[in-house]
Order: structure tokens, then C-alpha cells, then sequence
């Protein structure tokens, strides 16, 4: 468990994977079925003109971490909240309770991501992050490896088995030592 966690009624979940495993499926149904806030970082981002601009390369935002994260730090404190973005590695540690990294087979993520127009070196970048666990490393660089759970994110009934499995993690938290 967080360091902080204690002090904090509800979790705090970060949902973080390669772009197409289904983040923001699986943190949206999350939310709806615990009542805890969903935290888009992309959408943050983009709303709140948290970043340095934008790269034509990757054809994304550049976002700036250290107002991301100035964003965020009440609403951390006060718990509650399922963060949902592709990296992880900027984030405090002491804000989360869990870190789910999801995963998916590379043929589903190259038609998913393929399907949402990344061509050329964002889909093979986003691919190869996949298939060399990037996520996962830098979620157990990052944070305490007995928080970091990879779960599986290939269709519909991944994701539900995952949100019943976290719903569940939820409303035992926080846990008994």
C-alpha cells in the first residue's frame, strides 16, 4: 500500500499500458461501478493546457509532467481516483495503491490501433512498446512491485473479469495488515 494511503478514505488506482489496451474502457466501467473519479490525462491535458506543445511525429501533445502532476496533487491527496494514462514513471509514488498495466496480444493492438489511423512510426513504436513490456518495466521501476498487477486486455470479456476483480480489490480496501 501507498505510504499515504492510510490517511485517505478510498484508493487511488493508476490504469497505465500501451495505447489500445483499453485504459480508458476499463477506468470508465471501473468508475461506474465504484463511484470513484475517472482521470483522463490525455483529456487533462488537452483541457487544461497542461503541455509544451505539440509533435508532429507522434502527432500528440508534449505533455508537461510537473504541471500534470501540480494538477493533480489534491485531488491525489484526498483519494478516490482512477488515473488513466500511458505512461507512468512521473507520478509520485506515494499516490497510488495500485498500478494495473494492461496488456495486449499484438495482433488485436495493431488492428485496434490501426483502426484509429496510427500509421508509420506511432503504430510501430506503440507495437513495439507492447511486445517488449515496456509499461510493465517501468510500472515495477516505479513503484513498489507488490502494487504492480499486469492484466490481460485482449476483448470484452477480459475487461469485464478485470473490472470485477478490481471492484472487489476496491471494496476490501483498504486492507488489514
Amino acid at each position: 500500500m501507498a505510504a499515504d494511503g492510510n490517511k485517505r478514505k478510498r484508493p487511488n488506482i493508476l490504469v497505465t499500458g500501451t495505447p489500445g489496451t483499453g485504459k480508458t474502457t476499463t477506468s470508465s466501467a471501473l468508475a461506474e461501478a465504484t463511484n470513484l473519479r475517472h482521470i483522463n490525462i490525455g483529456d487533462l491535458v488537452k483541457e487544461k493546457n497542461l503541455h509544451d506543445g505539440w509533435d508532429d511525429d507522434l502527432q500528440c501533445h508534449v505533455i508537461n509532467e510537473d504541471l500534470v502532476c501540480d494538477e493533480l496533487e489534491d485531488v491525489m491527496e484526498e483519494g478516490g481516483n482512477i488515473v488513466d494514462y500511458h505512461g507512468c514513471d512521473f507520478f509520485p509514488e506515494r499516490w497510488f495503491d495500485v498500478v494495473v498495466v494492461l496488456q495486449t496480444d499484438n495482433t488485436v493492438l495493431y488492428d485496434r490501433l490501426s483502426k484509429r489511423g496510427y500509421e508509420g512510426a506511432k503504430l510501430s513504436n506503440n507495437i513495439e512498446c507492447e511486445i517488449f513490456q515496456v509499461l510493465l518495466e517501468e510500472a515495477k521501476e516505479s513503484y513498489s512491485e507488490d502494487i504492480v498487477k499486469a492484466l490481460k486486455s485482449d476483448n470484452i470479456d477480459d475487461i469485464t473479469r478485470n473490472v470485477s476483480s478490481l471492484t472487489d480489490w476496491i471494496r476490501s480496501w483498504p486492507p488489514t495488515s
